[in-house]
């Protein structure tokens, strides 16, 4: 795309779709803080934002079982059933005895839409293992089960089984009718125009949702968004949101200060984000610790003094 189709493809006063991913906040002692993760859903709905719970930026991973399904019943009696959430599989990479658990995804998007959500088809080892065709067969059979999901392209910057397709594989993507939408998250501008370009062509009312939390302006050229960088401030996204609706040159200003805290927050190792999340929490008086899970890569406590001063600064739009 060159700079003059960038520039065009700017949509001034649009409406922004906004999904946040929740956040699941830690006890001193390293249990899940179950009133903090409903009040956030709470937060998260007040701000105007749709919950998106079960993501990376909740741990989906390293969640057990039971916890996962706890987090789908708060999310639906928060929301009513107006929630997304990750359809996660876990599995084992090169496993030759099932390389796509299908029956996993159907289950784990049972388990959502039975509480009114809509699954965002997680990746996982079999899914990103099949080849193109196989990728879209798995989404329309899943799709053959549900009323709606969203896609995702999740990159390998975030987890080690991340896939982002072709942009003929995201087009065939467009052609599933009960996907309503695609979470992109390779942190690459380009990739990203170039799919809303597929998009507008093809199927206009298809929901781009950008996943790139070092560009969260994406929203300027078409994007709506499933971040993870909003949980730190969904008013403050929300806010920016309405901005750009009524063509207010506030949003340029807020958007650079949140960006700020993308660049900050998501700098490598990208998964580390979480925890400066949790830090932040603590900070706002959100949650008791910032303690995260086993497994989920810690930053350093330097973070604190440079969290404390964009809060600051973010304090000001209030």
């Amino acid at each position: 795309m060159t700079e003059p189709d960038v520039v065009a493809r700017i949509r001034p006063r649009r409406t922004i779709t906004g999904m946040s991913a929740v956040l699941v906040p830690y006890t001193a002692e390293g249990a899940i803080d179950w009133k903090a993760v409903e009040a956030h859903v709470e937060r998260t709905v007040a701000a105007g934002l749709t919950p998106a719970v079960n993501m990376d930026t909740g741990y989906v991973q390293l969640l057990a079982e039971a916890d996962k399904e706890r987090v789908l019943d708060v999310a639906a009696a928060v929301t009513g059933g107006d929630f997304v959430a990750g359809a996660y599989v876990a599995d084992e990479p090169g496993d030759p005895s099932a390389p796509l658990d299908l029956d996993g995804y159907h289950r784990a998007a049972a388990a959502i839409t039975r509480r009114g959500g809509t699954p965002v088809v997680f990746p996982s080892h079999g899914l990103t293992g099949v080849s193109e065709e196989g990728w879209i067969d798995a989404l329309t059979a899943i799709g053959a089960e549900v009323p709606q999901f969203i896609g995702f392209e999740l990159g390998t910057m975030f987890v080690p089984y991340g896939r982002i397709v072709s942009i003929d594989a995201y087009a065939a993507m467009l052609a599933i009718p009960q996907c309503i939408g695609a979470k992109h998250s390779s942190l690459s501008r380009q990739l990203e125009w170039d799919r809303l370009a597929v998009r507008d062509a093809v199927r206009p009312d298809f929901l781009v949702l950008t996943g790139n939390d070092l560009a969260i302006d994406m929203v300027m050229y078409g994007s709506d968004y499933l971040l993870g960088l909003s949980t730190f401030a969904p008013e403050a996204f929300a806010a920016r949101d309405r901005m750009w609706a009524a063509g207010d040159p506030g949003f340029y200003e807020l958007n650079d200060l949140l960006q700020h805290l993308g660049q900050l927050t998501f700098r490598r190792p990208v998964p580390g984000y979480r925890h400066d999340a949790a830090m932040w929490f603590e900070l706002r008086g959100w949650s008791s610790s910032d303690v995260t899970p086993p497994g989920a890569p810690r930053r350093p406590d330097s973070d604190r003094a440079l969290l404390v001063d964009v809060l600051e600064r973010l304090e000001a739009w209030s």
